[in-house]
């Protein structure tokens, strides 16, 4: 998209440009209608590193230099705040993997699926985990299959490369598992860990009965066009077409080594709706960026999609979760409870020695006075907290509905 004067381009764009810029109007357009998740997710972006979150000042104790650091966000929906919890958060998980192959395992829900999903987020994308690592790990289990008992890592992703709305979970399986009565490691075929068509039949049963059970309970709700699945028998004709299509799992080739495996968590455990990568421009009311056309062959996918700042806004807002909502989940041999028990076992059959200890992690930005930082870019002599500042605090409800923005208003 050619540059126009007033317009922020890639080198500069970041998502929080485009909701300080834009944000305030979608919030008076939306006064009343937006929930409290949706105004502290954009609250915390605009003001992620700014002032407004407080920061500390730090001092060179050679010249005397000063230097201002403001605070993060730490909100999980940030691309400025993600980057430094996957690194975190694949340090701890370094340890845990073993020298086997690994494989990335897709499960997608149908469009007609994802639709109740977005009005019922907490109940849906909780069965959509619980369903899908069933899936594996009974499947797995099946003598006819792998007959082994697995562990897997799951992350719940709910977007596309445009934003749209496309709830589906990835995961990290080793390939293998141990035997049951856990005194063997059974590998996983070269280049094939479980059949998908075979996942899939399962998967969709399995969501579809949960699905029916919910309803069942009275936990799903339904809004707009979709009021009329209240009733039982307008729900169980919706999902008529959807027992009879096929649910596609999909399966990709084997990791290429434990750095591959880490390689991809990077990418994908803390990942949001998109980051500022993607963004190409922004002129204060459409947004350029890039998206991938999976309809399309490879060479053919990367393209370039321009939205209003609305509607890229509301497309964004589209994911947040529901507060509490895990979306990276470990099951089987790596539950939590088990691992470490699990992994020891394992290593001890497959004779390789255990890992090392992680290093501690590296100091805080924001941690208390007193630590040292990066070098003073003065002098280079070291730099130390010398001070401290407040911020300002989250929204604690929404605001109220407003009409002086509406044209026409005084």
């Amino acid at each position: 998209m050619p540059a126009t004067t007033g317009t922020t381009t890639a080198a500069t764009i970041e998502l929080a440009d485009v909701f300080r810029a834009a944000g305030p109007a979608y919030r008076a357009d939306g006064a009343g209608h937006l929930n409290l998740a949706a105004l502290k997710v954009m609250a915390a972006i605009e003001h992620c590193r700014t002032a407004s979150l407080g920061g500390h000042v730090e001092g060179c104790d050679a010249c005397g230099h000063l230097r201002i650091a403001y605070n993060s966000c730490r909100n999980r929906h940030c691309p400025r705040c993600q980057g430094a919890a996957a690194r975190d958060w694949l340090a701890a998980r370094e340890a845990d993997l073993l020298p086997v192959g690994y494989f990335h395992v897709v499960f997608t829900l149908p469009a007609e699926i994802a639709a109740i999903a977005f009005h019922n987020k907490a109940a849906v994308y909780d069965l959509l985990f619980r369903t899908a690592s069933t899936t594996m790990m009974r499947i797995a289990a099946d003598p006819k299959h792998l007959g082994a008992r697995i562990g897997l890592t799951a992350v719940l992703h709910t977007w596309g490369s445009a934003m749209t709305h496309h709830p589906h979970v990835h995961m990290i399986v080793p390939g293998g598992g141990l035997s049951p009565d856990g005194t063997r490691w059974i590998d996983a075929r070269p280049g094939f860990l479980l059949p998908v068509r075979v996942l899939g039949q399962l998967f969709r049963r399995l969501f579809l009965e949960g699905l029916a059970a919910l309803h069942a309970a009275g936990t799903l709700v339904f809004f707009g066009t979709l009021a009329p699945l209240s009733d039982p028998r307008a729900f169980a004709r919706a999902l008529a077409p959807v027992r009879r299509k096929r649910w596609v799992v999909y399966a990709k080739p084997p990791f290429a080594g434990p750095k591959a495996v880490l390689a991809y968590l990077a990418r994908y455990t803390h990942r949001v709706a998109i980051s500022s990568r993607r963004i190409l421009a922004f002129d204060g009311a459409s947004v350029s960026f890039r998206v991938k056309d999976y309809r399309r062959d490879e060479a053919g996918r990367p393209r370039v999609m321009t939205l209003s700042a609305t509607e890229f806004i509301r497309r964004f807002l589209l994911h947040v979760l529901p507060r509490g909502f895990h979306r990276i989940r470990h099951y089987g041999l790596l539950t939590g409870a088990n691992r470490k028990a699990a992994l020891a076992h394992i290593r001890a059959i497959l004779g390789v020695p255990a890992p090392p200890r992680p290093t501690a992690d590296a100091p805080d930005p924001q941690d208390s006075p007193g630590k040292a930082r990066s070098p003073c870019p003065c002098c280079g002599g070291p730099m130390m907290i010398v001070g401290a500042f407040a911020g300002w605090h989250q929204p604690r409800g929404p605001p109220f509905r407003s009409t002086s923005h509406r044209a026409g208003s005084p």
